[in-house]
C-alpha cells in the first residue's frame, strides 16, 4: 500500500490540476442553450490563442488519433502523395493511418534519435518538379523519442522551394508546452489533443486550419462525416456543435486556457525548458544517455533515457512503480525495453520534478542499474543557478 500522491511522470496523459478538476465538476447543461453558446465561444477563441492563430480551431470529441484522421480526410484524396519523416513511433502510426486511406507516403527513414531534417525535406520537394507531393506531414514533438522537430526551419525550407504542399503538423504532445506558432510558421493543419499541455483528461481533439487547408477541403475526394470541418464550422460560428459535445471537458478546457494565459505562454515555454534542462543534467550525472542526439532538438516535454546494455527498461519501470509509486513512460516499438521516458510537462514545477528524479535515482539503485549517484544534486544546481540569477543583488537578510 502506498500513501501520498502517485507520481504520474509519463509524457501524457499529464496530471490534471485540481483547478481544472473543480472546473469540470459541473452539471451537464443543454448544449443548445445560450449558456452553452457562451462556453463554446470561450473555448474556441481561447484555443486560437494557444495555437497562436487567428484562423479557426475545430474541436472534436475524440482522441488525438481522431484529430489525425480529421486532418487527412479533410485535405487529401485517395492516391495523393505526401512526404513524411520517420522520427519515431507516432510518425510511423500517422504513416500507417495515411496508408489506410489510400495515401501514397514517401517516408524518409530515420534513426529515432533526431527530429525531421529541414534540408532533407527541402531536397525532396526540390526534386518534385511536378508538385505531386500534396502535403508535408511532421510530428513536432516525437513523444516516443524526446526529439522536437524545428518547424520554423521546415517552413523556411518549404518556402525556399516555392512548393505548394500543405504543411501538416502533429502538435499533440507539444501544444501548450513548447513554443508553437501556427500562423507565423504558416502551418496549414495543426493537430492536437487535450491530455498533454492542456492538462485535461483525454477526450478532445483539435485541428487548427489555414485558409489554404480549408480550400483543399472543398475540393478533395475523401469521404467523411463525423470529422467534416465544414459541418463543425457552421454551428461553431455561434458557439455550438453539430452533435453532442464533451461538455464537461469544455468546462475544463476553458479553465486550462485561463491557466496558460495567466502564466503567460512565454513563461510556460521557459518553465518547460528549465525542467528539461534539469532532467538532462541528472541523466548526464547518472552516466546514462539521452536518446535524442541533437541538442537543438531536445524536447522540453519529456526526456527519453537509454538503459545500459543488459538492463531492461520495463523491469526498471516496474521497480520504480512498486517501490516508489511513480509511473514512468515505456519505450515504444523499436525502443521497447531499451528506453524509459520521464515526462515533465503540464502542471509540473521544480519541486515536483525533483521528487520524480529522486524516485528515478533510488530506482536505479534498487534495480541494480549501473550509474553514478548525484543526479538529483545536478538537477538542483540547474534550478539554484536560475534562482540566484533572478535574485536582487541588493536583497538583504532580515535583521541586518
Amino acid at each position: 500500500m502506498h500513501q501520498g500522491r502517485h507520481f504520474l511522470q509519463i509524457p501524457g496523459p499529464s496530471p490534471v490540476p485540481d483547478r481544472i478538476l473543480r472546473a469540470m465538476d459541473m452539471p451537464v447543461i443543454d448544449h443548445r442553450s445560450a449558456d452553452f453558446a457562451e462556453l463554446g465561444r470561450a473555448v474556441l477563441e481561447g484555443s486560437q490563442k494557444i495555437f497562436q492563430t487567428t484562423g479557426p480551431v475545430v474541436i472534436f470529441p475524440s482522441s488525438g488519433t481522431g484529430a489525425w484522421e480529421a486532418a487527412i480526410v479533410n485535405t487529401l484524396s485517395p492516391g495523393d502523395r505526401v512526404l513524411m519523416v520517420e522520427t519515431g513511433h507516432f510518425a510511423t502510426l500517422w504513416r500507417q493511418m495515411a496508408g489506410r486511406f489510400g495515401i501514397e507516403v514517401d517516408f524518409v527513414p530515420g534513426d529515432w534519435r533526431r527530429g525531421a531534417d529541414p534540408a532533407v525535406i527541402e531536397a525532396r520537394l526540390s526534386e518534385d518538379k511536378a508538385h505531386a507531393i500534396r502535403a508535408v506531414m511532421v510530428v513536432h514533438n516525437e513523444t516516443s523519442t524526446g526529439a522536437t522537430s524545428r518547424i520554423s526551419d521546415i517552413r523556411a525550407a518549404i518556402d525556399r522551394t516555392a512548393h505548394p504542399a500543405l504543411l501538416m503538423v502533429d502538435t499533440i504532445s507539444s501544444l501548450g508546452s513548447v513554443d508553437y506558432r501556427h500562423d507565423e510558421w504558416k502551418a496549414d493543419v495543426s493537430v492536437s489533443c487535450s491530455q498533454k499541455g492542456f492538462m485535461l483528461p483525454p477526450g478532445l481533439g483539435f485541428n487548427a486550419i489555414s485558409d489554404k487547408a480549408r480550400d483543399a477541403s472543398r475540393t478533395n475526394r475523401m469521404p467523411r462525416s463525423y470529422f467534416d470541418w465544414e459541418e463543425m464550422l457552421k454551428p461553431n460560428a455561434k458557439g455550438f456543435f453539430p452533435y453532442t459535445p464533451a461538455t464537461n471537458l469544455l468546462y475544463g478546457l476553458r479553465e486550462a486556457v485561463a491557466m496558460l494565459l495567466e502564466e503567460g505562454l512565454d513563461n510556460v515555454f521557459a518553465r518547460h525548458q528549465r525542467l528539461a534542462q534539469a532532467t538532462r543534467a541528472a541523466v548526464t550525472q547518472w552516466g546514462l544517455e539521452v536518446l535524442c542526439r541533437e541538442p537543438s532538438e531536445f524536447s522540453p516535454v519529456l526526456t527519453a533515457v537509454m538503459m545500459p546494455p543488459g538492463h531492461d527498461a520495463d523491469r526498471f519501470r516496474k521497480v520504480v512503480l512498486d517501490n516508489f509509486n511513480m509511473s514512468l513512460g515505456a519505450g515504444l516499438s523499436k525502443v521497447a525495453g531499451k528506453v524509459f521516458r520521464i515526462g515533465h510537462l503540464g502542471e509540473c514545477n521544480e519541486l515536483t520534478l525533483l521528487g520524480a528524479l529522486t524516485g528515478v535515482e533510488m530506482g536505479l539503485s534498487v534495480a541494480g542499474v549501473p550509474h553514478r549517484p548525484g543526479g538529483v544534486d545536478a538537477a538542483m544546481k540547474v534550478f539554484e543557478q536560475r534562482t540566484q540569477s533572478n535574485s536582487s543583488p541588493h536583497l538583504k537578510v532580515a535583521g541586518t
